[in-house]
């Protein structure tokens, strides 16, 4: 399955472990939570990267205390109705301060790449190559934003400013009268 990063298909180092299959000797292995959960100890102990594949009903909390020897948090989507992995991102990069790699898997549409952008993902598993060229256009296509998020970008809610009272202030309304009090 084509990877993006950095609005480009990249070359995918990971290798992803089968849930009752022997764990490869690999330097980057990247393990469903069941087998995480089995095998912590021994995964521990690896010199390799190692990453963990969130199913959409298995929360971050279940991970939070290993974050820091995790190279990659996968999150499933399996469907395009669930939207647990949007917050579950969240989560990772706000609550836990996760920095390292955060990928979006399972159904990973183009219409949603801006919103697990915001949310902190900054790759995606895909299924269709072409998309690395509407990567870009996807994350451009809203200008004004309404909620905070990881990305930084500015709510309109931060760039309206109530206007200054106080001397050179504009006079009060007078009864009736109709003011904004918005300055754009």
């Amino acid at each position: 399955m084509p990877l993006i990063k950095d609005g480009k298909i990249a070359q995918d180092p990971w290798i992803e472990a089968a849930p009752d299959a022997a764990l490869p000797d690999v330097d980057a292995l990247l393990v469903p939570y069941a087998v995480w959960h089995e095998h912590r100890e021994t995964l521990m102990k690896r010199n390799g990267r190692l990453g963990v594949r969130l199913a959409a009903d298995q929360p971050p909390q279940l991970i939070a205390g290993d974050l820091d020897r995790l190279d990659l948090v996968a999150l499933e989507f399996p469907t395009f109705r669930d939207g647990r992995a949007y917050s579950y991102a969240r989560l990772l990069r706000e609550r836990y301060g996760y920095k390292k790699e955060l990928r979006a898997v399972g159904n990973v549409l183009r219409d949603q790449f801006l919103f697990m952008h915001r949310c902190g993902f900054d790759a995606y598993a895909v299924a269709d190559e072409n998309l690395a060229a509407e990567w870009s256009r996807a994350l451009a296509e809203i200008s004004v934003v309404y909620q905070p998020s990881t990305d930084r970008r500015r709510p309109i809610s931060s760039l309206r400013r109530r206007t200054p009272a106080g001397p050179g202030a504009a006079p009060a309304p007078k009864s009736g009268e109709i003011v904004s009090s918005w300055a754009y």
